[in-house]
């Protein structure tokens, strides 16, 4: 029976290899390659011969002992290949000039780069593991990260990387593939291997697949051991050996490693390595798979190999058995002499010999060593860091994250109102940019015990807990496993909460987790960066989730992977996955220098966004000039004018949506109060446009103060609270509570301007705070909570912002020595919003850049963002218009516009007609362009020390930044 088990596999195999008749090593002009490689052969020694089928290890980080010992190799042996271990990308070039001057024959560099030339080199640009990439469903990108790795290898120098791995992982508790495999399905290892090969061959780097005939199934470290895989042909052929046929037949790759392997249904010879097997090497991959390409074996200084005799034997029993290059032989010396001797005494053929040089030759030719050039040391750290390469790496984690269970539909999370999220952390590792990044999308608190009954305890006020399982991604080798401690308090969680488990290692770490009352599961494959980053996005929607698990966990089946749309909120990324050059944005860095020298303002902060995609956001200088404070992104600037469209405009938009009140509707309809008034027919319209001849601004405050002195009068002010003196202005000042009246009749009983035509003025949105409070029975900083920030997530976006924020995340405005005397600090800085209680429809908002560019971006997506409706396109158009322009105002319905008149300096003069924004006193701007998808803010308190600080206004900075994210767009669509 056994007989006729071999046959059938036999006859399987050799009717396979009778289709294959393409050599992967010939060039596509193949008279020029033979004609080459005669014209070396005719010349060599035996010597020579021998030393090209040696491949040695050199390194670029040791002392010149190593090197003047590798020179050795090159020249007394005439060894013909290195590969390259630790060191740097530029001292492993110079080496490389180096040694290639000393050879007589050019030198196949080879080199360890599966994920790239981080895998042995400092400095250099890490690609995601293997089993990352085997999440992905769009090999395009496969292809093309082979392709990026075969761009780095070749611009140092290396000509073969051994890579891809194409070992099918079939035993999660695998040493040593593991997380270095594309998965346990041989059909997705094998295209992914094709695609990479693909991609690293087509730039001229060779590719090696690996390890042969399979080393996915074992449970020890060929590093340390001779691994034994105990299959049946059948199992071998039909899984194990999949790939190379399948890379076979596509006549590819350039090279093929040998493992280190026991096969005892293939070698009767148990204690025999695969790498030492003719029946394995010639007979199985040359004969019955018809490779007529470079065959190499892995590492002969490994214990799987180097164990069974002495070095020069082994590299005997290598070349004997079908290898055709000796992957770093140990006793150079001794191998040349017992070669020779077998020659002489007919145990080894010269002819033997002629064939793998003939390969190697044949190899050197592919890769451009017969016209060799040294590689260039000019640019080179920048050719192998490139922005390119960052928005690979972006593309590949964004498409393998992969959800494999979200029962409750927790996945992407929204209704963001009614969510109180806490963030969990368990593991050994960090998961600080996985918090940071949450905390871009609403407010998630860390929380953390050394007790877990205490951790319990304070997990109970929120509604959704996301655990970060976080473990060092330093190499694919690191432990991944969750410790007997994680186990239990991931399970006694999840008994009483709703979790999201974010998983930043090898998915195998799921085989322990008891994951019956887990609600949702997310693998993230790494803990990087990037990884932390994407999925904390990916749990908002920021982009479709579409990733598959590589392999089979309990009851998850290979390839399940839950799909989830995008919704549109802000994504974070990169300038170029934006279409915007890094390069360009510089100049921006060059500004922020230069309001900070010129001290136009102590800090402040910036964002760009481009079709949602925020690619600059940095936070600048300090709180004040003292340098004490550094400005985060999270800390809280004073809006000033901006809260005109950031919260007095939205609720009149909505107003208007629902009917209470109209565009035509005049202020003697809205408002008893001022019926019969100067301004009872003053409509809606015109006071969004800044047509309704209102006076610019009342200065309230100094009717408050007396006469001579200027100081506030004790008739208007005490220095503590009762029910009488209610309205806290400043600390330890509080005004008459009864004066909000009379700043309204001040505004009824004023003047109306003489002269027609536009003129900006606060005064109106006094007045739209009171229709807004009217209509809707609650204060504005009430409704703005509810019906915005609360749902989009702008929870540091606040009026009266002590209220809910600690002093040190917000920034001071003004020493003021005119009202208040003191430094104006979580008080709103504007006088007349301060003495209607810090909430007026005309400044009062507190913000960071990153939640003024979410309403921007609602505004921009036509009333839309995460998925929830805030206003009708329709609306959007109506109050993005103007309706003056032919009395040259160029206001649109509460939003600024582009000039009209050259003297006016809105914007840069840059954005487009569609746009639309605000300024603000404090030192504030913010501007959407529908035409370029850019939104920009820029927030700052160029009032500190004083209002007389104007050079951020003379220097028009905000603006000049502004045409400097214009000119930085590129022309490619994002």
């Amino acid at each position: 029976m056994k007989k006729k088990i071999f046959f059938l596999f036999a006859t399987t195999l050799f009717s396979f290899s009778q289709a294959q008749q393409t050599d992967p090593l010939e060039a596509k002009d193949i008279r020029a390659q033979n004609i080459w490689v005669d014209s070396i052969m005719t010349s060599m020694t035996i010597e020579e011969k021998i030393g090209q089928l040696f491949m040695i290890q050199a390194y670029s980080n040791r002392d010149d002992g190593h090197e003047l010992f590798i020179e050795e190799m090159i020249t007394k042996y005439h060894v013909g290949n290195l590969i390259f271990m630790q060191g740097t990308p530029e001292k492993q070039a110079l080496l490389t000039n180096a040694y290639q001057k000393k050879a007589k024959i050019p030198l196949l560099i080879g080199f360890d780069g599966e994920w790239g030339l981080d895998m042995r080199l400092k400095k250099s640009f890490r690609f995601p593991w293997n089993m990352t990439l085997g999440a992905v469903q769009d090999n395009t990108l496969i292809k093309e990260t082979g392709q990026r790795i075969g761009e780095h290898c070749k611009r140092i120098g290396i000509h073969i990387n051994f890579a891809p791995v194409v070992d099918i992982n079939t035993n999660p508790e695998n040493p040593i593939i593991g997380n270095r495999s594309f998965g346990e399905s041989k059909e997705n290892v094998s295209e992914k291997g094709i695609a990479f090969t693909e991609g690293m061959q087509g730039i001229g780097v060779l590719a090696s697949a690996k390890h042969f005939p399979g080393h996915g199934d074992t449970s020890t470290d060929s590093h340390a051991m001779l691994p034994t895989v105990n299959f049946s042909e059948e199992r071998l052929d039909s899984v194990e050996l999949y790939p190379y046929k399948k890379l076979i037949a596509k006549g590819m790759p350039a090279s093929i490693m040998i493992a280190h392997l026991s096969l005892p249904k293939l070698e009767k010879n148990v204690n025999l390595p695969s790498s030492l097997s003719k029946t394995i090497v010639t007979d199985l991959l040359k004969k019955k798979l018809g490779y007529q390409g470079l065959i190499i074996t892995d590492g002969l200084n490994m214990k799987g190999a180097s164990n069974y005799g002495s070095s020069a034997t082994i590299n005997l029993m290598a070349m004997e058995a079908g290898n055709d290059l000796l992957l770093i032989p140990s006793d150079i010396p001794g191998t040349i002499k017992l070669f020779k001797e077998s020659i002489k005494e007919g145990k080894l053929s010269e002819e033997r010999i002629d064939e793998s040089v003939r390969k190697i030759l044949k190899a050197k030719y592919l890769v451009g060593l017969n016209n060799y050039k040294p590689t260039s040391m000019h640019n080179l750290y920048k050719d192998i860091n490139r922005v390119e390469d960052r928005v690979l790496h972006r593309k590949l984690v964004r498409n393998s994250i992969t959800i494999v269970k979200d029962k409750s539909n927790n996945i992407p999370i929204t209704s963001l109102e009614d969510k109180k999220i806490a963030y969990v952390s368990l593991g050994d590792d960090e998961g600080n940019d996985f918090l940071s990044m949450l905390k871009n999308y609403t407010k998630v608190d860390k929380v953390s015990s050394k007790s877990l009954k205490t951790l319990l305890n304070q997990l109970e006020k929120y509604n959704t807990v996301i655990v970060g399982f976080h473990k060092s991604n330093a190499n694919p080798w690191k432990s991944y496993k969750f410790s007997n401690e994680d186990l239990l308090w991931l399970h006694e969680i999840a008994k009483t909460s709703n979790v999201i488990l974010c998983d930043f290692t090898s998915p195998y770490s799921l085989l322990k987790v008891d994951e019956k009352n887990i609600e949702s599961i997310v693998v993230s494959y790494q803990n990087s960066k990037i990884s932390q980053e994407l999925t904390a996005q990916a749990l908002f929607g920021a982009f479709e989730v579409k990733g598959k698990l590589p392999v089979s966990i309990n009851n998850l089946k290979v390839g399940v992977g839950i799909s989830r749309p995008k919704l549109n909120v802000l994504q974070y990324t990169t300038p170029e996955e934006a279409s915007v050059s890094s390069e360009k944005l510089r100049i921006i860095d060059k500004r922020i220098d230069t309001i900070l020298k010129k001290k136009m303002a102590p800090g402040g902060q910036i964002l760009v966004a481009r079709n949602g995609k925020v690619f600059y956001y940095k936070s600048f200088g300090y709180h004040t000039l003292s340098k004490k404070r550094k400005v985060k992104k999270s800390d809280l600037y004073d809006l000033a004018s901006l809260t005109k469209i950031l919260a007095s405009l939205p609720m009149v938009m909505r107003a208007e949506e629902e009917r209470k009140l109209s565009l035509y509707s005049s202020i003697g309809d809205l408002l008893p109060s001022f019926c019969n008034s100067n301004k009872d027919t003053l409509l809606l319209k015109e006071i969004l446009s800044h047509n309704g001849r209102l006076q610019p601004w009342i200065p309230f405050y100094l009717y408050t103060q007396e006469y001579q002195s200027g100081n506030n009068s004790s008739k208007f002010y005490r220095k503590k609270y009762s029910k009488k003196f209610s309205t806290k202005v400043a600390n330890n000042l509080f005004l008459l509570g009864s004066y909000k009246d009379s700043i309204l009749n001040e505004i009824v009983e004023i003047d109306q301007r003489s002269k027609p035509g536009y003129k900006y003025s606060d005064l109106g949105y006094y007045i739209l705070k009171e229709v807004i409070e009217k209509k809707y029975k609650k204060p504005l900083n009430i409704l703005t909570d509810k019906m915005f920030y609360n749902l989009i997530g702008a929870n540091r976006t606040s009026y009266l912002p002590l209220n809910k924020f600690s002093k040190s995340e917000i920034v001071p405005t003004e020493k003021d020595d005119y009202y208040r005397n003191q430094l104006v600090h979580g008080f709103v800085h504007d006088m007349g919003a301060a003495m209607l209680g810090g909430v007026g429809g005309h400044a009062g908002l507190f913000s960071n850049a990153n939640d003024v560019a979410k309403i921007m971006q609602m505004y921009l997506q036509k009333g839309e963002y995460g998925g929830v409706r805030y206003f009708e396109p329709e609306t959007i158009e109506k109050f993005n218009k103007r309706y003056y322009a032919d009395k040259e105002i160029r206001r649109g319905l509460g939003f600024d516009k582009p000039q009209i008149n050259p003297q006016e300096q809105p914007t840069c003069g840059c954005v487009s007609e569609d746009s639309f924004g605000h300024s603000g006193f404090t030192g504030t701007y913010t501007w959407a362009d529908p035409e370029s998808g850019i939104v920009y803010v820029f927030l700052s308190n160029r009032v500190f020390p004083s209002i007389k600080n104007i050079g951020l206004l003379k220097s028009n900075m905000r603006t000049k930044i502004q045409e400097d994210i214009q000119k930085a767009i590129l022309l490619e669509s994002s």
